[in-house]
């Protein structure tokens, strides 16, 4: 039976930082990263595939404040969608001419994700997820005011609207993600960490504006498909410890308890590998296998050449 691989595209994989962030630019990119899909396509495994959207929501959000004079601009939730639309148009089709060339038949599916959370998450009491453009303290008083909006002073750059980074409860298309999934169809799901709705005691969901980490998303998306396998692709092929010092080390096989050593030793940054890490430990625990490595080392690191692999507990538990 195939093995069903939750991949999660980093930003590296859409955007490159030194590049201007056109169409253009990005299809360019993210048809290089699904040449690289396509192999794993070709080894026989059943593909999930979940991505980032921080620059594009970013980018659109700072259109609709700019704009807005003259069109109604969108809540947040809404922007995710619209980034999940054409980000995953981008990749479904890009994926699907690579498979063409390989002579390979598969279909791709890209499918708009909605991510129950709680209001009672301790994120909506104080937001600190920076998004959107940067505002002189004057213009920060004011959206404050007329938008109700919190803001906060970013460094010396001025101050940025800042959101909710609530904790994804469960994947609400989960069931439907892994029915595809199970009849062969390679699915683009939870793009940007999918679209946060909360549900009130009568059953009803309403989308919120906030922001899910894209890889705490992509760990419960794994874990409420039964994935085998969650791989988080980045820009280097292994975690390491002691990052850029003279006893820097690379960690390649791991056990749950010795990455929840290195965690609790402070070894990965907030801002940095740290929430890759905590996610790929997250999964690990209910049982599957975690993977963080290079894009184009995915192939090799599902072969348990490379990469940094944290080894799953002997069987397979909902972790809470």
């Amino acid at each position: 039976m195939s093995k069903t691989v939750v991949v999660a595209l980093g930003g590296n994989a859409i955007q490159q930082v030194d590049q201007e962030p056109t169409y253009e630019n990005q299809l360019k990119k993210v048809e290089k990263s699904c040449q690289f899909l396509s192999q794993l396509v070709k080894q026989g495994y059943r593909l999930v595939i979940t991505h980032g959207n921080g620059p594009q929501v970013g980018r659109l959000l700072q259109q609709n404040e700019e704009a807005q004079a003259v069109v109604p601009s969108m809540p947040l939730d809404v922007l995710n969608a619209q980034t999940q639309g054409f980000i995953g148009y981008m990749i479904e089709q890009s994926l699907l001419n690579e498979l063409k060339k390989n002579h390979l038949e598969a279909s791709v599916v890209s499918m708009i994700t909605r991510v129950q959370v709680s209001k009672e998450d301790e994120e909506f009491l104080d937001p600190s997820k920076p998004v959107g453009s940067f505002f002189t303290e004057e213009e920060a008083k004011e959206l404050q005011e007329s938008k109700l909006w919190d803001m906060k002073k970013d460094a010396n750059r001025g101050w940025r609207r800042v959101v909710s980074s609530p904790k994804p409860i469960c994947i609400l298309e989960a069931e439907a993600i892994r029915e595809l999934s199970e009849n062969n169809n390679i699915v683009v799901a939870g793009g940007g960490g999918g679209i946060p709705v909360v549900r009130n005691d009568s059953g009803i969901d309403t989308g919120i504006e906030a922001v899910i980490d894209k890889d705490r998303s992509g760990c419960k998306l794994a874990e409420d498909i039964d994935a085998d396998v969650f791989m988080i692709l980045t820009d280097v092929n292994h975690v390491y410890v002691n990052y850029g010092k003279p006893n820097e080390k690379a960690l390649r096989n791991l056990s749950i308890e010795e990455l929840e050593a290195y965690i609790k030793n402070g070894h990965f940054s907030k801002g940095s590998m740290g929430p890759k890490v905590e996610a790929a430990l997250q999964f690990a625990k209910t049982g599957g296998t975690s993977i963080i490595c290079a894009l184009d080392q995915a192939e090799e690191a599902l072969q348990g050449k490379t990469g940094t692999i944290v080894k799953p507990v002997e069987k397979r538990v909902t972790v809470s």
